[in-house]
């Protein structure tokens, strides 16, 4: 069903090339998987999932921050966030997993079904017999650890931000060997017959031995970092993409570059995903759109244009109070009085306001019932000290305005454009 609602989507924008788009999330798109009968899962900023049925979304609240990452296979879905947590969802109900102890990055599905693996800036993979039972979580790379994957061979795949790549005996937990060192941070990982592809901070595109590590072949531009990669079997085609919107679409059989596009017109592809006949690519990364293309489509494909003013306004055209809001602000929250699903609140009306009280916005339990009233004193105490530090246990990100200037332009723009919502 899913398949068929997605693909008649596609082919009503097919004559002018046009991608589908999914719109719905409030904040930049992070992951997106697509299940083998073509469901498909977005993970978003805005600290939610979306199921997409055609165009139309159910979402799924229950991360307390950014999710990560999201996998969909059969009646599963599972996902990922900055809030440490794993959620497994089943009919809609959460079950939360927790144990790791930094934000959790990607996740990997056994080929029996029976584990779900997670990649962690702990520096640990976890292990969730999905049965019931403890986790377990193998330790050994020396920095965070960005991807997993379940190989061909059995093996546990990870890449990690200490420039190497591992493999893991699932059994035993036991490292089996160091498949690669490439000295920069790597990011992705994927997997086709005979190789395993990575994609790392500085750029660098390559398919290795999974077995030896061995170079098959190198395709690095000069574009990075590499944050995105997708294979599809069916075709034989590999996504890459990177930090400055561009997909790069590899002929893994021929080991040739047939497509190469711009699928962002700002900001990076964090999100990419191929349709299970391998004939449609899904992109996403800042905008809150996910954009999906057809194979034919991509020749003439054009580059799909930021549907938020905050990332098409020029910053030298700011005033520096609302350059400000538009850096520190603008991903997170609104000024109008709809949330329009943003990962924080509305800043509509806040001067005045008291702290976890807008209707409808689940805030966490350190914010609930606070007796901290916004207004000059209390918005310039939490921009200079921090969120972490001036209301520890929010779900606020960690930032800091340093300049006293900035922060003061930052309450001077608020007090007007909360009040009239002219700016959103």
């Amino acid at each position: 069903m899913w398949r068929g609602l997605i693909a008649a989507a596609l082919l009503a924008g097919s004559a002018d090339a046009d991608p589908l788009v999914l719109s719905g999330h409030g904040g930049p798109i992070m992951d997106v998987s697509v299940a083998p009968d073509g469901q498909v899962a977005t993970a978003s900023f805005d600290n939610a999932v979306g199921l997409w049925d055609g165009t139309t979304p159910t979402w799924l609240d229950g991360h307390e921050a950014a999710v990560n990452a999201v996998l969909v296979e059969g009646d599963l879905v599972a996902s990922a966030g900055d809030d440490f947590d794993v959620i497994l969802w089943r009919d809609g109900a959460p079950t939360r997993l927790e144990g790791h102890g930094g934000k959790v990055t990607a996740l990997a599905l056994s080929p029996d079904g029976a584990t779900l693996a997670s990649a962690s800036w702990d520096g640990t993979i976890g292990l969730w017999p999905l049965a019931g039972g403890a986790p377990r979580f193998l330790k050994g790379h020396r920095a965070g650890v960005n991807d997993v994957l379940f190989g061909a061979d059995g093996a546990l795949y990870s890449a990690s931000a200490d420039g190497t790549i591992r493999a893991w005996d699932i059994a035993n937990g036991e490292e089996l060997r160091q498949v690669a060192n490439h000295g920069f941070g790597v990011n992705r990982l994927a997997q086709g017959p005979g190789w395993l592809a990575y994609g790392a901070v500085d750029g660098g595109t390559r398919l290795i031995s999974p077995l030896t590590g061995e170079g098959l072949a190198d395709f690095t531009a000069d574009r990075r970092p590499i944050l995105a990669l997708d294979y599809a079997p069916a075709t034989g085609l590999l996504a890459v993409g990177d930090g400055e919107g561009f997909v790069m679409v590899i002929d893994t059989a021929t080991r040739s570059v047939p497509h190469d596009f711009q699928a962002a017109g700002r900001g990076p592809i964090w999100a990419l995903a191929f349709s299970p006949d391998g004939q449609t690519i899904y992109a996403g990364g800042l905008d809150p759109d996910l954009h999906g293309w057809t194979l034919d489509q991509l020749a003439t494909a054009t580059t799909p244009q930021a549907t938020e003013a905050s990332y098409l306004t020029d910053p030298a055209l700011m005033d520096n109070g609302e350059r400000q809001f538009m850096r520190k602000c603008s991903i997170c929250h609104t000024l109008t009085p709809d949330t329009a699903r943003r990962a924080g609140p509305t800043l509509h009306g806040v001067f005045g306001r008291r702290a976890g009280t807008v209707d409808g916005y689940g805030y966490s339990d350190r914010l609930d019932g606070s007796d901290i009233v916004w207004n000059e004193t209390t918005i310039d105490a939490l921009f200079d000290q921090g969120p972490d530090h001036y209301i520890p246990g929010s779900k606020m990100p960690m930032q800091v305005i340093a300049a006293p200037q900035d922060r003061a332009d930052l309450i001077a723009f608020l007090k007007t454009a909360t009040t009239t919502g002219d700016t959103e």
